[in-house]
C-alpha cells in the first residue's frame, strides 16, 4: 500500500474554533508551567477555564503536558505526577483516587495505518477509580484500565486492564490479582 503523505497533511483534523482554542491554551500555558507545585487550585482553575471536568483536591504537577483540555475529566483526590502526558485527542476520563505517576504517557490518539492517508484517529481513554500507573508506563489509544488496577513501572498497555488486577511488561500482561 503506497501511503498518501501528501492527503494526510492536506486532511483538516481540526475546526478552526478548536485551532484557536489550542492557540490560546499554548499562549497562556507558561502560567501553568511554571506555577509554583504548591499550586494546585491555580492548575485546576486553569484546566477548568479550558474545559476540562477537574474534581476536588486533585494534584496536578506543572510539568505536566496536556494536549487538549477540553477532553479531560480527572475525578476527586487524583493525582498526576511529574512529567506525565495526557495526549487527549480521545477523551481521557480518570477516576476518583487514581494516581498516575511520572513519565506516564497517556495517549488517545494516532493514525489508522490501513487507510493510506493513514486519518487521525481520537479514541478514549478511561482509568478506575483507585487505580495506579506507575512510572513511565504507556497507555494506548482506546485502552480501559478498571478500577483498583496497578499498572507496573514502564509497562506498555494496548489492551484492556481489568478490575483489582496487577499488569507490568511490553506488552502488557497481568502478573497477579488484587
Amino acid at each position: 500500500m503506497k501511503v498518501a503523505v501528501e492527503d494526510n497533511r492536506s486532511a483538516r483534523k481540526w475546526s478552526l474554533g478548536v485551532l484557536a482554542a489550542r492557540i490560546l491554551r499554548a499562549t497562556v500555558n507558561p502560567f501553568f508551567r511554571f506555577s509554583p507545585r504548591q499550586l494546585w487550585g491555580w492548575r485546576r482553575f486553569m484546566l477548568r477555564a479550558f474545559g476540562a471536568r477537574i474534581g476536588k483536591n486533585v494534584h496536578i504537577y506543572p510539568s505536566v503536558n496536556i494536549a487538549i483540555p477540553w477532553n479531560l475529566d480527572i475525578g476527586d483526590l487524583t493525582a498526576i505526577g511529574d512529567r506525565v502526558i495526557l495526549y487527549s485527542l480521545g477523551l481521557i476520563t480518570i477516576g476518583q483516587r487514581a494516581t498516575v505517576s511520572q513519565g506516564a504517557h497517556i495517549c488517545a490518539g494516532s493514525h489508522d495505518y490501513s487507510k493510506p492517508d493513514r486519518p487521525l484517529t481520537k479514541t478514549p481513554i478511561t482509568i478506575g477509580n483507585d487505580a495506579w500507573i506507575c512510572a513511565d508506563a504507556f497507555l494506548g489509544p482506546d485502552v480501559s484500565v478498571g478500577s483498583d488496577a496497578i499498572v507496573g513501572a514502564r509497562a506498555v498497555v494496548v489492551k484492556d486492564v481489568a478490575d483489582a488486577v496487577m499488569v507490568g511488561g511490553n506488552p502488557a500482561r497481568k502478573i497477579k490479582d488484587l
